[in-house]
């Protein structure tokens, strides 16, 4: 993995990077939804706002450092504010996801009607549709003129996304993660041991608005390019589905699932599956049975092919990939382990 740059080509690299970045993101709602059990469908806010903070800071400060902070900072105590009215006013599990799912879209539409020349933040226009081009990168703390570039960003990409496992890794085996986790199971009985949930909901939820912030951060910093669509349906609906077919309370689970959807993805988008060519890799007779069953006649279609894809997990593989295959793991494990009268056969025979 260390000497990737030095293998892959540029553009090998950039999709690696970004696989890299987002499964920090992934990691965000896994904490939040596997382990805090609150289903966030606006994680995508946070990471907007991480991305356009940095952008703006950038701009206007020219050295990364404090940009770096704002882009974490920021989206933490947007998410510490919102998850301070939902926790605390009491809204049940399905409004919470209603409101975040409109605080993302309420975010879509206010950056995107912002294209006008007025609309800045000092020397940062916020550019509406067109998104802001062109970021400063990254440069090695107290030395702006060092910038980091693509291989460099890549490398820092695998630290961070280590440093947010293994940390959360460390989370969940302390006192605050078993706490969270009994919370998700038992909320009421959590209550009567003493627990605060509400404390315990709106610390988790700040803490995933921070790493989402994270991966904002460093997504503006790879494409160098941020747009309103960082707020939309897509964005916040790919997330979840990261999650989804990963594994729902793991954290390898959703790392595996955005790399393996980000690489469909791709794939899709760059394989330009028409219709000529699944009859190629089908035959013409199962090409037509399916373009006749979902009445279309190219299966270019990217979010057809990732909405299928979504369906026949959850309704095949409900629990997701890894805790699916740990349990098959640990089926074959089982069948293969000699009963105990075997492992012990003088303590069988004298009990006989």
């Amino acid at each position: 993995m260390i000497g990737l740059p030095l293998l892959l080509e540029l553009s090998a690299l950039l999709d690696v990077t970004v696989y890299l970045i987002l499964a920090i993101l992934a990691l965000s709602l896994a904490l939040v939804w596997g382990y805090g059990g609150i289903l966030c469908f606006g994680q995508s806010a946070f990471f907007g706002l991480g991305a356009y903070a940095y952008a703006i800071a950038m701009f206007n400060i020219g050295e990364s450092t404090i940009p770096f902070v704002l882009a974490i900072a920021l989206p933490a105590a947007f998410a510490a504010l919102l998850g301070y009215f939902m926790f605390y006013g009491r809204i049940s599990d399905v409004y919470l996801g209603v409101i975040t799912l409109t605080v993302t879209l309420i975010l879509f539409n206010a950056v995107n009607s912002t294209a006008g020349p007025e609309y800045h933040i000092g020397e940062a226009r916020l550019g509406g549709f067109n998104g802001i081009p062109s970021i400063p990168p990254l440069n090695w703390p107290g030395f702006p003129d060092s910038a980091l570039d693509l291989e460099d960003l890549f490398y820092v990409s695998i630290v961070l996304l280590l440093a947010v496992y293994f940390g959360l890794r460390g989370l969940l085996v302390s006192r605050f993660g078993r706490v969270m986790v009994a919370i998700r199971e038992n909320e009421q009985r959590a209550g009567f041991l003493g627990y605060d949930a509400r404390l315990y909901k709106l610390g988790t939820f700040t803490l995933g608005g921070a790493l989402a912030g994270l991966a904002g951060c460093l997504f503006a910093n790879w494409g160098a390019f941020v747009s309103p669509t960082i707020f939309g349906l897509g964005q916040s609906a790919q997330i979840i589905i990261w999650v989804i077919v990963g594994g729902r309370g793991t954290l390898i689970g959703p790392v595996v699932g955005c790399i393996a959807i980000q690489w469909l993805t791709a794939f899709l988008g760059s394989a330009q599956l028409s219709k000529a060519s699944l009859e190629h890799v089908l035959g013409p007779t199962i090409a037509k049975a399916l373009s006749s069953v979902f009445g279309i006649a190219d299966f270019s279609n990217t979010n057809l092919v990732l909405g299928a894809v979504l369906l026949a997990f959850v309704l095949l593989v409900p629990k997701g990939v890894m805790p699916t295959l740990l349990d098959l793991a640990r089926a074959t494990v089982g069948r293969r382990r000699p009963p105990a009268t075997e492992l012990m056969p003088d303590k069988a025979e004298g009990t006989t």
